[in-house]
């Protein structure tokens, strides 16, 4: 693994067989991420490589809470996460010299990358508060300007 970022694993080093890591995504991860919708959370992760000859297969468990901006009042809201993947290579992933595989792709892989990709997944593409959980200045803002009057131009076509 690399001193920079202790969840990249090389594949090339790790020795045949079954190999266990656990991976906290927290405020500085989402913090450091660009474009991310994810405010802020804490996920733990456990991960499962197990590695053959040819090939690997990954199970990786994601377990938190993040912090999305709710689309009705725009303050935080928290997701529960809870869910588990399983991965497996399609490539053979065995180096050459080089350290490339018979693909031409690198041998390792960034677990936190991969932990991360599972919580988005899981995140609802409409974040709402619960009714009555949102901001209530807000609410009253958003009220203040529903219009309960039919649209004269809709009612004109007919």
């Amino acid at each position: 693994m690399s001193e920079k970022n202790h969840y990249i694993v090389d594949l090339k080093r790790l020795p045949i067989g079954t190999h266990s890591f656990d991976i906290q995504l927290d405020d500085d991860f989402f913090a450091s991420l660009e474009k991310s919708e994810i405010l802020n959370g804490t996920v733990n992760s456990k991960v499962t490589l197990n590695l053959r000859e040819e090939d690997f297969q990954l199970s990786i468990a994601v377990h938190g809470t993040v912090f999305v901006v709710c689309d009705r009042c725009l303050d935080p809201m928290p997701i529960e996460i809870n869910d588990e993947q399983e991965i497996f290579s399609e490539d053979e992933v065995v180096p050459d010299e080089t350290g490339k595989t018979l693909d031409g792709k690198g041998t390792s892989l960034d677990l936190s990358w991969l932990a991360y990709e599972i919580v988005t997944v899981n995140i609802p593409l409409v974040h709402c508060h619960q009714p009555g959980e949102c901001n209530k200045q807000m609410e009253l803002l958003l009220h203040d300007h529903l219009c309960d009057e039919p649209d004269p131009d809709v009612d004109a076509d007919k």
